[in-house]
């Protein structure tokens, strides 16, 4: 279990700085004095100066932050506004360095999802052959047929998949495949099946493994970053409508657990195979903060561009004391929902 706790630090470490290096890179970009960078919560555990910015470990694995001279409105004891005030600087640089935290999560997510493309290339979605019977039979479709649209887009045989588990009612599916160079558009009514509890169009083993290659690595990395992003987007959208429980929420310590179920179920495979399972959750756990980080809530990167963006509409700022007021609230309840993860974390491994 050390082991396991050592590895979900280190992927903590890792995401973590890059969310905050992301702000801290535009905010001297922009000219913004940042007055402290830290990773984790809670009491100091070490930290060093280096020019205007503390540098801080603290003890709490739960986020970090980018701490801006001016960024709560607070003004120096002469009442003027010190050079490199967040407050000072243009509104769009604001919103850049806000903005900056979430898309240097994506952008880590890229680098982490091209490592696993090269070690595991995709999973295309070409037909292995369709079931007697089904909507994809009838429609005339066949072993080699390669999906390019299931409803939207899809470049990988999971987001056929994810598609289907967002269409629990068995609503009719616009379907573009290539076979022989030629494209073909045709629409399936999935049917319901009672053996496996849900609506199936009849695609059989179309998930067709492929290696990574040159550029590949790229493309194939972007389909997976996209991919991601889209199951968090719709996880969170299924957790705001009450589809998804506080058993499918994890914290630190749920996430602890899943380090470690992985890194069981991956050792018989060898330490690279752990170590490209790591990888992946890496990734997932990068896009996931990013995703998070932009809902629009108080005390969020996106609650902040909320505010921001009302300030270019209105030509003028929200008073910072004001927003100042609202983002502690919403810190605060964020941490009351923390400890409640937490709390049901430990419940749920210790029951």
């Amino acid at each position: 279990m050390i082991a396991t706790i050592l590895i979900f630090l280190l992927i903590f470490f890792v995401i973590v700085m890059g969310h905050e290096f992301g702000h801290f890179l535009l905010a001297k970009a922009n000219g913004i004095r940042v007055n402290e960078f830290a990773i984790g919560m809670g009491p100091k555990i070490a930290h060093f100066q280096k020019g205007e910015t503390d540098y801080v470990l603290r003890a709490l694995p739960i986020g970090g932050a980018c701490m801006f001279e001016g960024e709560d409105g607070l003004e120096s004891e002469n009442g003027r506004i010190q050079e490199g005030n967040f407050q000072n600087a243009s509104v769009w640089a604001r919103i850049s360095t806000v903005a900056a935290g979430p898309i240097f999560n994506f952008l880590l997510a890229f680098v982490f999802a091209v490592i696993v493309a090269g070690y595991a290339g995709a999973d295309l979605p070409i037909l292995g052959g369709v079931t007697q019977g089904s909507a994809a039979e009838a429609a005339g479709m066949q072993a080699g047929d390669r999906i390019t649209r299931f409803n939207g887009k899809v470049h990988l045989a999971r987001e056929i998949a994810l598609e289907m588990a967002l269409n629990p009612d068995g609503e009719p599916v616009e379907v573009e495949y290539v076979r022989d160079g030629e494209r073909y558009r045709t629409t399936l009514t999935p049917a319901y099946s009672k053996e496996q509890g849900r609506y199936l169009v009849g695609f059989e083993n179309y998930s067709y493994p492929v290696a990574a290659k040159g550029f590949q690595l790229f493309e194939y990395g972007w389909y997976q970053l996209r991919f991601s992003i889209k199951n968090s987007v719709m996880s969170v959208a299924a957790l705001i409508q009450g589809n998804l429980t506080a058993d499918d929420v994890a914290g630190p310590v749920g996430m602890v657990q899943i380090v470690d179920e992985v890194r069981e179920e991956t050792a018989p495979g060898g330490p690279l195979l752990v170590f490209m399972n790591m990888v992946n959750l890496a990734m997932l756990l990068s896009v996931s903060l990013g995703v998070m980080n932009l809902l629009p809530l108080p005390a969020l990167d996106g609650g902040r561009l909320i505010f921001l963006l009302l300030e270019v509409i209105r030509g003028k700022p929200i008073p910072p004391e004001k927003e100042g007021i609202i983002h502690f609230a919403g810190f605060v309840a964020l941490m009351i929902l923390m400890i409640f993860v937490m709390f049901n974390d430990i419940q749920r491994i210790v029951g």
